[in-house]
């Protein structure tokens, strides 16, 4: 289910750019997020743990970005973490990976919203209002959305003719992504966020989806608690390990 659920959040959330070294894939989007900006351990390898962390080490630099690690109990040498911690890496966003089936779901009370099928400078917007993401971002993140590869859903919700949510779906095999579900601050706590989530399972149940995942940093206790109410339960945690200052 780990592995699974990795290489779906890959293919959901693709890097710039990408390069495989022994059985580590390494992920560069100019720093915009640690998931597409980082190494990540998944498969077996063989060259020496020291010399395979000073490689990454070294590509990142040249890139001028600082060495990620994201780090599952998957992660493969089995000693890699304890190792990080040797050579000075710290644990970061500890989060939560979460799982829905979609057999009973129930049916959104607000079902005021508009459904894209790749991401529209409408909804980018909107979302790096909400999330107060800059200029730099924005151009990457739109780069970076327009490569995704599986069936997406770029949704907003209304109340009247005013945006005040919107998120990403993202359809591979039988398994929808939930991804970047942000209200507009001035709309927050009124359930918008809720109608939002159950407008984007409908969709991804009709389109074929059993299940619905993903993935919420442990400090986040509002979306923690909306994700229970829905009924997602925790299937296993993923953290970062970054080189301290």
């Amino acid at each position: 289910m780990i592995r699974t659920i990795e290489e779906l959040s890959l293919n959901a959330w693709p890097s710039l750019s990408s390069m495989v070294y022994d059985g580590w894939l390494l992920r560069f989007s100019n720093g915009y997020t640690k998931r597409a900006n980082s190494v990540n351990p998944i498969y077996t390898s063989a060259v020496d743990i020291d010399k395979k962390i000073h490689y990454c080490e070294h590509i990142f630099a040249d890139r001028n970005l600082k060495p990620v690690f994201k780090m599952t109990e998957l992660a493969y040498p089995d000693r890699l973490d304890m190792t990080l911690e040797g050579h000075g890496y710290t644990v970061i966003d500890q989060t939560s990976v979460q799982l829905l089936s979609l057999s009973n779901l129930k049916d959104p009370l607000i079902d005021s919203v508009k459904w894209e099928e790749r991401v529209k400078d409408e909804w980018l917007n909107q979302f790096c209002k909400f999330n107060q993401q800059n200029e730099c971002n924005r151009v990457i993140m739109k780069q970076m959305l327009s490569m995704i590869i599986p069936k997406t859903c770029f949704i907003s919700l209304y109340n009247k003719e005013t945006v005040v949510a919107c998120g990403l779906g993202v359809l591979e095999r039988e398994y929808l992504g939930v991804f970047d579900i942000v209200t507009d601050p001035q709309w927050r706590n009124r359930g918008f966020a809720e109608q939002l989530m159950l407008n984007l399972l409908k969709w991804g149940k009709k389109n074929g989806a059993e299940f619905a995942y993903l993935q919420v940093v442990l400090n986040n206790r509002p979306a923690l608690n909306l994700y229970s109410k829905l009924g997602f339960q925790e299937k296993y945690q993923y953290w970062y390990r970054v080189k301290a200052e």
